[in-house]
């Protein structure tokens, strides 16, 4: 059997995210997309940052007006 470690690890340092999470921007001309971006940006003014990243998920997967 081995020995508990008795002393404090070094903290583990994670990455910051890649680029590619950035804010998608909207696409010119789609309504859909000018729409998710002005709800993304009136929930990321009052700190509601679980609708600005769904607004970011909608803005890459919605077909419209981007074909």
């Amino acid at each position: 059997m081995t020995e508990p470690t008795r002393y404090q690890t070094e903290p583990l340092e994670l990455p910051l995210p890649a680029p590619a999470q950035a804010d998608p921007v909207p696409v010119e001309g789609c309504l859909g997309c000018a729409e998710l971006a002005s709800v993304r940006a009136r929930a990321r003014a009052v700190g509601d940052m679980t609708t600005v990243s769904d607004c970011n998920v909608h803005l890459r997967r919605h077909p419209e007006g981007h074909q």
